[in-house]
């Protein structure tokens, strides 16, 4: 399936404050000049704080982790889970259509979107406020056929409880997810023969949690309570208000890092005005492509050899002199290259 950007994109995009400060966070996990790592987990929380993923939001963040444009744009494109245009405002429905589901009534359920929502996937109702798309297995082949709503999966579902949880949605509720025909989770639907014991639970653990934390179809803008910090039990916030927070414990002054020092032209590398004989095709080096090829050229880069004898600081001027992003020659381990090419 061809995936393209929509043709209709927004100005702009920016994190909010609390995402950029989580995002920040994410990159942190990965050493220098591996940032570039954490580009699935900076997609995806774009996705849920607009919906949706830009061309300025893919842009925006291959910036902020040193990364080509294409690179994001390969990534933002080969998975299915980033949507590349619009989609409903309030939900995005997608249908198991894989083995189980279809045998169940899979077809069923994509007819009624088709019918409520809009005929054809991924565009949006009416009213912008719902879409769809068919997906393959999410993995509930016992709770056939069913359907993941923005982080809930709907199962055992039926056209007519599909129409119902539509409404709901439609509506700005969220409705119960799980199982939809009564079953607790994934027992037989003739009843129990083993384990029949109740634990009293209202809900099975998988739903249980999606009802506490409750934010099945809700944009991410990064103020939300971490998953890890335990809720405060109704009717005890206020002593837990009142108790006096502990006080932190003082940690070791590190020293202060000498300021990094700009390479100057005394670091400048040996270029050339025209190539000695034949230039070398310098797009043989990972991560050189025509146009870096062209600018290196144009500053006097024409051979392997040029680049095999840089050394830590004329790496450090070609840097800030010489390729679009620090970092860059390292990451890609350009002078190891060019040594074996220059071979």
């Amino acid at each position: 399936m061809l995936r393209r950007l929509t043709t209709d994109q927004p100005e702009s995009f920016a994190f909010t404050n609390a995402n950029m400060a989580w995002a920040q966070e994410q990159i942190k996990k990965y050493p220098e000049g591996r940032q570039a790592s954490a580009i699935i987990a900076l997609l995806w929380r774009a996705q849920e704080q607009e919906g949706w993923l830009s061309k300025p939001a893919i842009e925006g963040i291959a910036d902020m982790l040193g990364m080509a444009y294409i690179r994001a744009l390969e990534v933002a494109t080969f998975y299915f889970m980033f949507q590349l245009k619009p989609v409903g405002a309030v939900a995005h429905i997608q249908i198991c259509g894989t083995t189980s589901c279809m045998l169940c009534g899979s077809e069923d359920l994509i007819a009624v979107c088709q019918e409520e929502i809009n005929e054809k996937p991924y565009l949006p109702s009416a009213d912008g406020k719902l879409s769809w798309e068919e997906v393959e297995c999410l993995g509930a082949c016992t709770n056939a056929p069913m359907a993941q709503v923005g982080k809930d999966y709907y199962e055992d579902l039926t056209a007519d409880s599909l129409r119902g949880l539509l409404k709901e949605f439609a509506a700005g509720n969220v409705p119960k997810p799980g199982p939809q025909n009564g079953r607790f989770a994934a027992e037989p639907k003739g009843g129990l023969t083993s384990l029949k014991d109740k634990t009293g639970e209202a809900h099975n653990g998988s739903v249980g949690l999606a009802v506490e934390i409750g934010d099945s179809v809700r944009r991410i803008d990064g103020s939300e309570v971490p998953l890890w910090v335990a809720p405060v039990p109704v009717g005890q916030q206020e002593a837990v208000a009142s108790k006096p927070a502990p006080k932190p414990k003082a940690k070791p002054k590190k020293a202060k890092a000498a300021p990094a020092v700009a390479p100057s032209d005394a670091d400048k590398p040996a270029l050339l005005s025209a190539p000695e004989g034949e230039a070398d095709d310098l797009k043989k080096i990972s991560g050189v492509g025509p146009k870096l090829e062209k600018e290196l050229n144009g500053a006097g880069v024409f051979h392997f050899s040029q680049i095999a004898s840089w050394t830590e600081k004329e790496i450090a001027w070609a840097d800030e002199n010489l390729v679009s992003f620090k970092g860059r020659i390292s990451r890609d381990n350009w002078v190891s290259q060019a040594k074996e090419l220059a071979t």
